[in-house]
């Protein structure tokens, strides 16, 4: 079979390739260089960082004439084998928030199974609009994207920008349903069957009244979004590039993980391409650590604007916590991928004297069981695992478990509307962009969404 993979491989003379993911990048780059590209074959895609993605396939009606029978998704643990089986020629890593040292431990695995290695920039991969584009992106997973946008939408909103948000892909039901995905309402949310992690993203944009497009084929979600706004505002997933040709592209630096800037992919290119670049979270973070982050952007970029941003935390019904044992639950990808071990319910915790957060991993169900032995700096924290319907009613049967007196929610959005049976009070923290320089921010992104793109087509 593999004798025959490679005659026919030299008969066409087309360049086979495999491209690894996890279930976002890597569909966008198939759909932005390769889909109707006749002189190369993706053999398949492999799955990582997300569950439940490998063993289906990237269906017929994404993949083009070039794939009747659509690719499949494996998993990236047999890429060795894969690179034999398949005959690749090539391998691209299309997935973000990884160590540059991972990077080329992958790179190396690649090359001695005898493939070419390969990243794809922006030239390949990224869309022109018809309308202003202003991308939020970051350092890391969890520096503060989310209310970052909020601000940039409020800035844009108040000044009489009718907005609209595209989301970085979350693909994790349907594919061949979620190619264009529009969210103007709960209905919607709840009509898509949306994970945890999505609804963090797509509900504060609803609160705001703006709609936001998210799915698997970005240019066909741009060119309807075009239709219905003012300017776009891309907003960003874990530390990936944007999408889009960006007429403002603004990245959060975190000084929480000082030096990341300069340690992992693609977070470092974003720091380079960046018009601006916040350091978030100054409030509690250490001086010393803030000026790093500004040494090191200053370094790689010295045409960038720095400016620094506190992490404003309120908190709903404090007197419910006050003096209490305490579940603290937060954001699952900033704990994940972004290798944090605390957030926004932590310091939220701190500031309003706590009698002590407990340790949840002795009563972690299912699938946390494996997140906690993973990622083992998680020892006072509860990531909010949502990625389907099995994983939230763990995530509730762990809290219910819990020997503690109230729960802190510290994700984005109101979890008792997911978890609707928890047994314990569950207190909501809130946290906004506070900028140092609101006239910088607001000169920047008013200046950007009147731009007119001289020299761009769409």
């Amino acid at each position: 079979m593999e004798k025959m993979e490679k005659k026919n491989n030299q008969k066409n003379n087309k360049r086979r390739v495999i491209i690894l993911g996890a279930a976002g990048r890597d569909f966008h780059n198939f759909n932005a260089f390769f889909r109707d590209n006749k002189d190369a074959e993706v053999v398949c895609f492999t799955a990582a960082q997300i569950p439940d993605i490998a063993g289906r396939k990237y269906p017929k009606v994404l993949s083009g004439k070039y794939y009747p029978k659509g690719i499949s998704i494996e998993p990236e643990e047999k890429l060795v084998e894969l690179i034999a089986k398949k005959n690749a020629d090539e391998v691209i890593l299309a997935y973000s928030d990884l160590p540059h040292v991972e990077v080329m431990h992958k790179a190396s695995k690649v090359l001695a199974a005898g493939a070419d290695f390969l990243l794809m920039g922006p030239k390949t991969t990224m869309f022109k609009s018809k309308k202003p584009v202003i991308s939020v992106c970051a350092v890391r997973t969890g520096c503060g994207k989310s209310q970052t946008t909020r601000k940039v939408c409020k800035l844009l909103m108040d000044s009489g920008f009718k907005v609209v948000a595209i989301r970085h892909p979350m693909p994790y039901g349907d594919l061949a349903k979620q190619a264009v995905q529009r969210f103007a309402s709960y209905a919607d949310l709840d009509k898509q069957k949306c994970t945890i992690e999505e609804r963090e993203e797509y509900e504060p944009h609803i609160d705001m009244g703006i709609v936001v497009y998210a799915g698997v084929d970005y240019e066909k979600i741009l060119r309807q979004a075009e239709k219905e706004a003012d300017v776009i505002v891309w907003d960003g997933g874990n530390n990936d590039l944007p999408f889009y040709e960006s007429d403002l592209h603004i990245v959060i630096a975190d000084p929480h993980r000082a030096g990341h800037e300069l340690l992992y992919h693609p977070g470092e290119a974003n720091v380079r391409m960046a018009d601006l670049v916040i350091i978030n979270k100054v409030d509690s973070a250490n001086d010393a650590n803030v000026l790093l982050v500004e040494r090191n952007v200053r370094e790689i970029n010295p045409e960038t604007k720095i400016m620094r941003a506190r992490s404003t935390i309120t908190i709903d019904e404090p007197e419910l916590i006050k003096g209490k044992r305490v579940l603290v639950v937060e954001d699952g990808p900033t704990l994940t991928h972004g290798e944090m071990s605390y957030g926004a319910g932590i310091i939220a915790a701190r500031n309003v004297g706590v009698a002590g957060t407990i340790d949840p991993r002795p009563y972690a169900v299912g699938s946390l069981v494996g997140v906690f032995k993973k990622f083992k700096q998680l020892t006072n924290v509860l990531p909010a695992m949502g990625y389907g319907a099995k994983q939230i009613d763990e995530l509730e049967k762990t809290i219910n478990a819990s020997d503690c007196d109230a729960v802190i929610v510290g994700t984005p959005i109101d979890l008792r509307r997911v978890l609707k049976n928890v047994n314990k009070p569950m207190v909501r923290v809130h946290y906004e962009l506070d900028e140092t320089d609101p006239a910088l921010l607001k000169s920047m992104v008013l200046s950007a969404a009147g731009r007119k793109k001289k020299g761009k087509k769409a």
